[in-house]
């Protein structure tokens, strides 16, 4: 029978001192920029990538201001090389690499009868293919040390169908190859879970809407269809990411963590 863990400290669990982890797609004002800033305010020191060298500047000087240890990495997930070349350059200058967040997303709002397949193929290019292809290069280097952690950012439209209504004349909406990548990352999670056991631990975490000071109508409908009464704000994932990233969650693995609001509940 495997040895039992010690009893630590609650503290303890969630502190990240020490670790170093690896977000995708962690610029910007989204999910990712959450999880960026909770493994750093725990103690990690953080790479957030980007595709775009601007951006990744640009937030890597925001967040060092603020006194956290974070540092940003241009990154394709559409070629092989790029993935490669991050890895290699976080394992020169840290050793290692403890935790993963997936959360890089590419989208396009046209509708799946007049989509191009060359736009729809570089959805899954990215959201699948290359969520699969970053775990892969990650993982040995998870398993030669002492193991790790991969959290992958789905989306509560991987596990329902999104209403439409809500979208109303705004000019936006959920196009069928959003939902169709976000259902296949929490199938992913629960096979590489399996795959990867005891060593890496990978869980799911599927958010609800962020608030982005999005169009007024869509606001109201969504809130409408949120028990909560809200959408989600700037800090709503961080705990959630820390759980799940820390020794908080040591004996959860290949589970899909739904935090909506409510939205899925009804």
């Amino acid at each position: 029978m495997p040895e039992m863990q010690k009893i630590r400290n609650t503290k303890d669990l969630f502190c990240l001192k020490g670790r170093v982890a690896l977000v995708t797609g962690g610029t910007g004002n989204g999910y990712g920029a959450q999880a960026v800033q909770a493994l750093a305010e725990a103690g990690a020191k953080v790479y957030m990538t980007s595709r775009d060298p601007f951006q990744v500047r640009k937030a890597e000087e925001k967040l060092r201001d603020g006194g956290l240890e974070v540092h940003g990495l241009v990154l394709d997930l559409e070629h092989e090389q790029s993935i490669s070349t991050t890895i290699d350059t976080i394992i020169s200058d840290s050793g290692c690499i403890d935790i993963l967040v997936n959360n890089a997303c590419s989208n396009h709002l046209e509708s799946f009868e007049t989509v191009s397949l060359k736009d729809w193929n570089q959805v899954l290019a990215v959201n699948i293919t290359g969520t699969m292809l970053i775990s892969r290069a990650t993982a040995p280097h998870m398993l030669q040390n002492d193991g790790g952690v991969m959290i992958n950012l789905s989306s509560i439209y991987g596990m329902v169908s999104p209403d439409q209504r809500i979208y109303g004349s705004t000019g936006t909406n959920s196009p069928l190859v959003y939902g169709m990548t976000k259902a296949a990352l929490i199938q992913m999670t629960r096979y590489l879970a399996t795959f990867w056991a005891p060593s890496i631990r990978v869980n799911c975490l599927t958010p609800g809407g962020l608030f982005n000071h999005q169009d007024e109508q869509f606001i109201s409908q969504y809130v409408a269809k949120t028990p909560l009464g809200r959408m989600a704000g700037a800090d709503d994932l961080k705990g959630a990411v820390l759980f799940l990233a820390s020794d908080a969650s040591a004996w959860v693995t290949g589970q899909n963590l739904v935090v909506d609001g409510g939205w899925t509940a009804w």
